[in-house]
C-alpha cells in the first residue's frame, strides 16, 4: 500500500496544507480518506479528478467532508465524456442530507446520489476494492469512526477525530502504521471525548503495539513540534509529523 497526505490540517486549512484527506492505493485502486476544505484542488497534484475508486467520510465535520461539495460539481456538470458514473462514498448515516444542505442548492434532492452511490458506515468489516477495511465508531460530538485498511498483510490505521477511547486502540492493533489525530496539546486542552493530544495520540500508539505513528490534524495555531515532543516522550517507535505530499510505503 501507499499513503499519500494530501491534506493534514486541522480544523481549517492552513498556508501549508488543506484539511484532512488521505490517499491510499494498491494494485491501481485509489482509496480517498476524506475531503476536506482545499483538499480537491491539491488531491489534483496527485491523481486526476476522475481517477479515485472510492471515497471514506470519517465524519461530517466540514473540515473532514466539504469538498465533496465542490466534487459533486466536477462530477455532476462535467461536460466531456458526460456525467460520470457513481462513485462509492462510505460515511455516517445522513452523509447524502449533510452534503445537499451544505450545497444547498443542487437541481433536486436526490441529485447527489446520481453521481456519488452512498453506503452508510457502521461498525464492522467489510471489502473496498482490494482493501480490507475495519471500521470503529470512536469518541467525539457527532457520529465518528475510525478505519482500519489491509492489504497484503499490511496495515494503515487512521483515527478520524476522536478522545481517548479503546475502541481505537483495539482497531490499531499491530497496525504498520497509525495515522492519529493530535489535535491539542498536552497540559492545555482538557475537554473528553473531542480531541486527543500528542502525549495521548503516543500512549494510544504504544498500548496498540503499532510500528510507527504519524501525527495529524494538528491545528494552523498550535505548535506541532510540541505534540511531537509529547508523543516522542511514550511511544519508542519512529513518529512522525504529517505533512501534505509525503507519501509511505506501507
Amino acid at each position: 500500500m501507499k499513503l499519500t497526505v494530501v491534506g493534514c490540517s486541522g480544523s481549517f486549512p492552513s498556508a501549508e496544507s488543506a484539511c484532512s484527506s488521505y490517499l491510499v492505493e494498491a494494485d491501481g485502486f485509489r482509496l480517498l480518506l476524506d475531503m476536506g476544505n482545499g483538499a480537491l484542488g491539491e488531491l489534483q497534484r496527485h491523481c486526476g479528478l476522475y481517477d479515485l475508486d472510492a471515497i471514506f467520510l470519517s465524519h461530517l465535520h466540514a473540515d473532514h467532508c466539504i469538498d465533496m461539495c465542490a466534487y459533486f460539481v466536477a462530477r455532476y456538470y462535467r461536460h466531456e465524456g458526460g456525467r460520470c458514473e457513481p462513485i462509492p462514498v462510505y460515511g455516517p448515516e445522513g452523509t447524502e442530507q449533510r452534503l445537499t444542505t451544505a450545497y444547498a442548492d443542487t437541481p433536486s434532492a436526490s441529485s447527489m446520489s446520481e453521481v456519488f452511490d452512498f453506503h452508510t458506515v457502521k461498525p464492522g468489516t467489510f471489502e473496498i476494492g482490494p482493501f480490507t477495511v475495519h471500521t470503529e465508531r470512536v469518541r467525539h460530538p457527532v457520529e465518528a469512526y475510525g478505519i482500519r485498511v489491509e492489504h497484503g498483510g499490511r496495515s494503515l490505521t487512521y483515527s478520524g477525530d476522536t478522545g481517548v477511547c479503546e475502541a481505537l486502540v483495539e482497531l490499531a492493533r499491530d497496525t504498520d502504521l497509525f495515522l492519529c489525530e493530535a489535535a491539542f496539546t498536552h497540559g492545555k486542552e482538557n475537554i473528553p471525548d473531542l480531541h486527543l493530544n500528542g502525549r495521548e495520540a503516543g500512549e494510544a500508539a504504544t498500548r496498540a503495539g503499532a510500528r510507527r505513528l504519524v501525527l495529524t490534524h494538528i491545528p494552523p495555531w498550535t505548535d506541532p513540534q510540541a505534540n511531537l515532543t509529547d508523543a516522542r516522550a511514550v511511544f519508542a517507535g519512529p513518529v512522525d509529523l504529517a505533512a501534505p505530499r509525503v507519501s509511505y510505503e506501507i
